[in-house]
């Protein structure tokens, strides 16, 4: 091969990279560049992505048509890229989206987000052409050496996405079913694309998890105008990916959409400096993160907001702009590009948000450096009135409509305050007025500055009066109180007296959740535990009421009234952990999957054994499900719930990790799960928390039986700063990419045994082996799933409960049945093939629902294949008799007769 770069005296590009064999006069213009700089540039991406794979290639002819198909494959995506970013049709994509539906068979519904020009790899020979992504699929076309390769991909078949590297090629996408694994190559932007293929693969995952997202996603592939433009649909699939990261971020509500975003600086008093970072505009919040991790982070909502100004520029703060708040703080940002727009946008929302005042509370929250109307000196770094965000709380609901506990049952059943006149009493003391000093400085309520100061504050353990304030802030769950004013009563009143599967399984738990402890041995505590759990269970009865559900809550009951311990909850449940708290609790196992993933990369030596025994799968449920409260004395373990409403998972991942690796040396000497089980177990059962000044609740110690010497005492401070010092590096965005990974690996598994269970339930009297069962389910739900992509009103996925049985959950309609009918059927007999199809389906519709599962769909077909010959001309005369039945119905209706006497009408059993 003879490839040169050329400098050329000439109007276009100076230099250029040219393909020519040696045997040919004729070259090809692979690259060009105004400069040197510029041609190498191209030169390192051809040396990385393509020169290692001429190599496999037998002939010149064959490089030359591969070189030629690549490098127009690059030139038309950097075309299509560039098209002007508007809703008018710029006709690439358009094509593009037509020859999709040509090529793959896809009917108008299915629509492409994206397309790009890649490689994919069949053995060892690179087959150039175009992915397509489709909200549904992931197709490739190519047509290369005279030989066409076309794959069709559902998202919801993908177990596994990875970007990686081999040796022929430096970045690769593998795709992996549970048949095949694929791998594309040289792509012009692989991040881009992996990341959107992350994305669609996700939220197939969702669709098979809950069947609600199949109406949720509805809305993805109908843009406010029609789909012209290339970037339509999948900007709003980044408009998405941003959304939900945003709340995540700053634990927003679910419903609240991302603006924009913008580089700005903010004025930090505590410190007096200008700290870089970025800017967020939602329609109820104005957000700031820095750009150095932990420096400060701020959520100042919108019904805070009383002024907003534009402050004169200078060269020291360019484009300052100052947003002030009811409690009288003051923000300053400057170094904003476009304020006046930024500005203008702000006001939008401003005039938009509801000026309703939540209505007074019951219980005080007052600014413990003074009266709470007071103003603090000239000289604090804040300069602004004191009040507290949260000194006017939502009431519950009205007074006299349904009785609760008003306050944390701690402060009422507090058996005695000796603690409080001791040492204990006096450490109390000095974390409060630590608090007092940080309120000062930072900010107190939800427009706090919150730093690496804060977290060091949580690490320490929250004092007691603060917790219930402190965890409703750091969770997000106050702000959803604060807009949803008798919402909790509401639901409270509309569930009193209705009694439904997830109201016994409250019941049957109520005397098991922390019985120990005084504020659940009477009736005032189990009530108000029975309404928050029944009250969530009526807002959320996709989740229901899930096991451990009523040990969290009984905990938060302690420290906040019913409302409070009811938001703290939808916090838990909707964003903090989700998908935990249902039956499948798959929420948990992926992040079973995680932990089991960090132990191989921080406990390489642990992490074998561990497998080995199988107890990690065991522990990690107990410990994430309850938030170590099940498995710790509570003194202990609430400290780790302070930490885990600051941090997130991520607290619960790393100090996991803590408690095995100091546990290592005994657990590798481990022999079984029991031994392993006991020693963990010895270990957490002797966790305290020294500084206590709540009475100490009694802890089951079933596993300190065994052993003569006193076990040794832990205290959690210390667990708490080992697992900082060893495993802080761990990331949320890192836990977050990991936790996709894991859920395509659980909800496959999960898919896969729900199949052996309907197959199991089957194969006793059907003639079909069990392999050809599983290949007839996967074509059974393949079109059920297909209904839910393609139907006109999306009811199949309406249909589908996933509290029923696995057997009961797919279920086809008579329409679907004719389609399987005709390409699986051998009776299949042309023009009266769908008349035959819809007898055979209300012949195999027992219950008359219009619909039959899978067990009911197999039965027919083994008749068809599998039954002897009288066997089948039985079936044909029932499917006679039906005709003759509704002939005779029709005749019964227009002459009056009666038809409850017809063989037919008795349920087909004539013979």
């Amino acid at each position: 091969i003879l490839v040169a770069i050329v400098w050329i005296h000439a109007r276009v590009a100076p230099y250029r990279i040219l393909h020519q064999t040696q045997d040919s006069q004729v070259y090809w213009a692979v690259a060009c560049g105004s400069s040197r700089k510029e041609i190498t540039k191209h030169w390192e991406w051809l040396e990385n992505n393509l020169l290692q794979t001429l190599s496999i290639f037998d002939n010149e002819e064959d490089i030359t048509t591969f070189v030629k198909g690549k490098i127009h494959g690059i030139i038309a995506e950097e075309n299509k890229n560039q098209q002007p970013q508007s809703e008018e049709d710029p006709g690439k994509f358009k094509e593009a989206e037509l020859k999709m539906r040509k090529q793959f068979g896809m009917p108008e519904v299915e629509k492409l987000v994206n397309y790009y020009s890649c490689s994919y790899w069949k053995g060892r020979v690179p087959r150039q052409g175009w992915l397509y992504l489709t909200v549904n699929h992931l197709c490739f076309y190519s047509f290369l050496l005279g030989k066409e390769v076309t794959l069709v991909i559902q998202w919801v078949d993908v177990t596994q996405l990875e970007k990686n590297a081999t040796l022929l090629f430096p970045e690769c996408i593998k795709v992996s079913t549970r048949d095949s694994e694929l791998y594309f190559s040289m792509f012009l932007n692989i991040n881009e694309t992996f990341k959107l293929m992350e994305q669609l693969a996700n939220i197939a995952m969702r669709q098979l998890l809950d069947n609600e997202s199949f109406l949720q996603d509805k809305s993805l592939p109908k843009p406010r105008k029609p789909l012209k433009n290339i970037s339509a649909l999948k900007r709003d699939l980044d408009a998405r990916a941003k959304n939900e990261c945003y709340r995540a971020t700053f634990r927003l509500p679910k419903d609240e959409c991302l603006d924009g975003h913008t580089d700005c600086t903010l004025w930090t008093p505590f410190n007096k400096m200008h700290i870089p970072g970025q800017m967020f505009v939602s329609n109820n919040y104005i957000c700031f993160a820095s750009k150095a991790e932990e420096a400060c982070h701020l959520i100042i909502p919108l019904r805070e907001v009383t002024i907003v100004e534009k402050a004169d520029s200078s060269s020291v703060l360019p484009s300052p702009l100052s947003i002030s708040t009811k409690s009288k703080m003051t923000f300053f940002f400057a170094n904003l590009r476009d304020r006046d727009f930024l500005v203008q946008r702000i006001s939008d929302f401003l005039q938009r948000t509801p000026s309703k005042k939540p209505c007074g509370s019951d219980r005080e929250w007052k600014w413990n450096l003074g009266d709470p109307g007071c103003e603090l000196p000239s000289s604090s770094p804040l300069a602004v009135s004191p009040p507290s965000a949260l000194n006017n709380r939502p009431v519950n609901f009205c007074a006299g409509e349904v009785p609760t506990a008003s306050q944390g049952l701690l402060k009422l059943f507090r058996r005695n305050s000796e603690e409080l006149l001791g040492p204990k009493g006096a450490k109390e003391k000095m974390k409060e007025e630590s608090w007092n000093i940080h309120f000062f400085e930072y900010g107190r309520g939800m427009c706090m500055y919150r730093t690496a100061k804060t977290r060091e504050l949580v690490q320490k353990g929250i004092p007691e009066n603060l917790r219930g304030e402190l965890w409703l802030l750091f969770s997000g769950a106050w702000n959803e109180m604060v807009t949803h004013p008798g919402y909790y009563g509401d639901l409270v009143e509309k569930s009193m007296g209705k009694y439904n599967l997830a109201t016994e399984e409250i019941e049957r738990d109520l005397h098991r959740s922390m019985p120990e402890h005084p504020a659940f041995q009477n009736e005032l505590g189990i009530a108000a535990l029975r309404r928050v759990l029944t009250a969530y269970a009526f807002r959320n009865p996709t989740i229901g009421y899930c096991q451990a559900m009523n040990i969290v809550t009984s905990v938060l009951l302690l420290y906040c009234n019913e409302e409070e311990a009811f938001w703290l909850l939808v916090a838990l449940c909707e964003r903090m952990l989700p998908d935990y708290y249902n039956t499948r609790v798959v929420g948990a196992l992926v992040d079973q999957g995680i932990f089991e993933e960090l132990t191989r990369e921080y406990l390489p030596q642990l992490s074998e054994k561990m497998q080995e025994l199988g107890v990690i799968s065991t522990i990690s449920l107990s410990w994430f499900l309850t938030l170590f409260l099940s498995v710790m004395p509570f003194e202990s373990a609430v400290v780790i719930v302070d930490c885990f409403f600051y941090e997130g998972i991520k607290f619960i991942l790393q100090v996991s990790l803590a408690i095995l690796d100091a546990n290592m040396e005994k657990l590798l000497q481990c022999c079984d799960e029991g031994e392993a089980m006991t020693i963990l177990g010895r270990y957490l059962d002797n966790v305290v928390n020294r500084q206590s000044v709540s009475p100490p609740i009694p802890h089951l110690h079933a596993l300190l039986t065994s052993g003569d010497d006193p076990p040794l005492e832990i205290d959690i401070f210390d667990l708490i700063k080992t697992s900082y010092e060893k495993f802080s590096n761990l990331k949320a965005d890192d836990i977050e990419q990991m936790r996709f990974k894991q859920r395509l690996k659980v909800i496959q598994s999960l898919e896969d045994t729900a199949k052996k269970s309907v197959v199991r339930a089957v194969s006793s009297d059907i003639g079909f082996s069990i392999e050809e069962l599983e290949e007839l389910y996967v074509v059974f739900k393949a079109k059920y799933l297909m209904s839910c992509y393609w139907g006109n009103n999306r009811a199949a996925a309406a249909r589908r409960d996933q509290s029923l049985p696995y057997l009961e959950q797919y279920r086809i309609d008579m329409e679907q049945f004719k389609e399987l009918f005709i390409s699986l059927t051998p009776w299949s007999c042309g023009a009266h093939t769908p008349v035959l199809a819809g007898r055979l389906f209300r012949l195999l519709d027992e219950n008359r629902d219009s619909l039959i599962n899978f067990k009911e769909f197999v039965t027919g077909m083994s008749g068809m294949y599998h039954g002897d010959l009288t066997d089948k001309l039985k079936i044909l005369y029932k499917l006679h008799l039906e005709h003759v039945g509704c002939c005779y119905c029709m005749m019964g209706k227009k002459f009056g007769a009666s038809t409850a006497k017809h063989p037919f009408h008795a349920g087909h059993s004539t013979l």
